[in-house]
């Protein structure tokens, strides 16, 4: 592929996590369900990077849910993708951690030396939507106190005569 399209391509998310085999993260994926959309968390442990950081970069997390292996492959610079959230890494010494599969109970939930190493990353679309949503607001405050303040009293109603 043509390196021009792979580095310049409209997808490519900056800033992207350093993501690597042993890490345990939290993936949040905007689902869209019809009319509604909600955010869905993927929450286990990075068994196999793929491609490296480029646009064909993809990560496999793996988790255990109800005594059932689940894997799911993410594209990296997925658009769906809201948020990555690194909760531990633990050092590993291989690349691909397929032997996690046949492991169970609390061997499977614990890697040798783990460590906390938290770090958060987020889209960059939604932090500029959202800073432009914050100056909409700071600019209509302005102009609201901007515009003349005139206070009005209110008018005391005049009892009728003809209802008693």
């Amino acid at each position: 592929m043509d390196p021009s399209i792979t580095h310049n391509h409209h997808q490519l998310k900056k800033n992207v996590p350093e993501l690597r085999s042993g890490d345990r993260v939290r993936v949040h994926q905007k689902i869209q369900e019809g009319a509604k959309s909600r955010i869905q968390i993927f929450e286990g442990l990075i068994i196999k990077t793929q491609h490296g950081r480029g646009i064909n970069g993809t990560f496999t997390v793996r988790r255990i849910s109800l005594n059932v292996g689940v894997e799911k492959c993410f594209p990296l610079h997925l658009p769906s993708i809201v948020k990555i959230e690194k909760l531990k890494s633990a050092k590993v010494r291989r690349a691909k951690l397929f032997y996690v599969r046949g492991l169970v109970g609390k061997r499977a939930q614990k890697l040798k030396k783990e460590k906390d190493d938290k770090a958060v990353w987020e889209d960059v679309i939604v932090e500029e939507k959202k800073e432009e949503a914050k100056e909409e607001e700071v600019e209509t405050e302005e102009v609201k106190d901007e515009a003349p303040e005139t206070e009005e009293k209110p008018e005391k109603a005049e009892p009728e005569e003809g209802k008693k």
